[in-house]
Formats: structure tokens, sequence, C-alpha cells
């Protein structure tokens, strides 16, 4: 798919995220989530910032750049400053005024995108990437986050819904290729043995990836695999079979987004 199919799923992802909290209390955009510290208010102030500097990263290069030493220094004052810097605007503003400020930036994300050729590069936070990894990245945020905020509110006893769609085939696709930087970002040799990943998509059919002759493997539901390369799942609670100690290990370290190494919940 090029860049402009992933901005189309990118924007579906975003909208199938808002139609879960467009009709929530402020008491519900209250609720804790899983991440520490964190409520549904701020698991979409976090996508609401980082919108805003894709879109900037996209229109202005230079201006992106500018901003990212003021970002690492907060990276060094610790999670409190960092939170404070991207999330505090939305800690002080209403829920109508947080949803609103989420649509202007993905808006204007998805404008910028607009002109983004699959050679493209776009500069981020690290090494800059190429256009098409550049929106499969917020495309992963996006559902991850999302994630996040729909194990929220069912564990409050709401209805709240996301069905798995075949637009996990990036999410999917991205936390096979980072099986290598999965080790690289604990300091680790990357593994050498080959897996092959077997998914069955939501939508029908089978998503594969690596050879075919490997003789390690882990095959299973494509949502479960998504839930655990972006840490939102103990493998051990999803219906992956996994054979060979390489994946295995693989599967308990894997991390598809970039930031230092973290480990995923553990088993219930």
């Amino acid at each position: 798919m090029d860049a402009q199919g992933i901005r189309a799923d990118l924007i579906a992802e975003q909208d199938a995220l808002d139609a879960v909290v467009a009709d929530l209390t402020a008491e519900q955009w209250a609720t804790p989530t899983p991440s520490p510290r964190w409520t549904v208010a701020d698991q979409i102030a976090h996508l609401t910032f980082f919108d805003g500097t894709a879109a900037l990263a996209i229109r202005d290069p230079d201006a992106f750049n500018a901003s990212l030493g003021e970002l690492v220094a907060l990276l060094e004052g610790g999670e409190e400053a960092m939170d404070d810097h991207t999330l505090g605007w939305a800690r002080a503003a209403s829920p109508e005024d947080l949803l609103s400020r989420w649509r202007e930036n993905r808006a204007e994300l998805a404008d910028a995108a607009t002109g983004l050729d699959d050679d493209d590069r776009v500069p981020w936070y690290g090494p800059s990437m190429g256009a098409k990894s550049f929106l499969t990245a917020r495309l992963m945020e996006c559902w991850a986050h999302g994630q996040d905020v729909v194990d929220a509110l069912r564990s409050a006893g709401l209805d709240a819904e996301r069905p798995a769609t075949d637009r996990l085939a990036h999410i999917a696709r991205l936390g096979f290729i980072t099986r290598g930087w999965t080790y690289i970002n604990r300091g680790e040799e990357p593994p050498t043995t080959p897996v092959r990943v077997a998914l069955d998509a939501p939508g029908g059919g089978t998503w594969t990836f690596g050879p075919d002759d490997a003789t390690e493997s882990v095959t299973g539901p494509a949502l479960d695999f998504c839930l655990v390369v972006t840490q939102r799942r103990n493998v051990d609670d999803t219906d992956l079979t996994i054979t060979g100690d390489a994946a295995q290990d693989w599967m308990h370290k894997a991390q598809a987004f970039a930031g230092p190494p973290t480990d995923g919940p553990p088993a219930r």
C-alpha cells in the first residue's frame, strides 16, 4: 500500500476511536487507564499533542527539528515533566475542548500528509522516517492508545466497542519488521533464528511474514499479535501459538514502538 492508502487508513482508525469517546461524560473521560497516571482524557491528549507535532514535522521540518532540544531536556526531567509539557494543557481543558483540539490536530496531520510521496522522509524523535513508516507509526499509536481507552471503559462497565479491522495489517507488519529493533533497543544482540508469522486476518484470510521453511513460528489471531507487539497484552493471555525458544523470547520482549525499552503487562 502506498503512503496515501496508509493515510486513509490512519484517518479511519482515528474516526473509529472518536466514535468511542465522542459521547463520554466528564466523569468517564476521567476514567483511569492501564497506563500509570493516565486517564482516558490523557490518552487522547497524548494523541492530540503528537498529531500536532507530526503535522509540523511534515510541513516545517526545520521548526520541528528546532523543538527537539526542548523535548530531550524534558525527558531528562522525568515522566512528570514530560506529562506537564504534553498533557498539562489538556488537564486544564474541558472534555469538549480536548475533543475539538484532537479533531483539529488530526485534520492538520491529514492535510499535511496529502502531499507525501512514498519516497519522502519525515524528521521525528530519532532518525527520520520514510513517509509510509511515519504514517504507519501514527496509525499504530492511535490504535494502541485507543486500546487503552477501550480497556479502561470496559473495566468501568461501559459498552465500549471498537471492532478489529484489516487495518491491523499495518501494525502486524510493523510488529514483524521491528523484531531486531526490540533487541537492539535493549542492548542485546538481535537473534538470527528466523521466525515464521502467520496471522488470521479479521476480514478473513491469512497474513504471513518470514520464510516458509522457518522451524520457529507465531500463529493465531492478528488482533492478538498486534496486542502483544504494542505491549497491550501478555502473550500468555492470548490465543497465539508460539513454536520455538527464539519465537517465545521475542513475543515476551516485542516492542513495535520507539522509545526506551519497556515490558508489556504481566500475565493475568
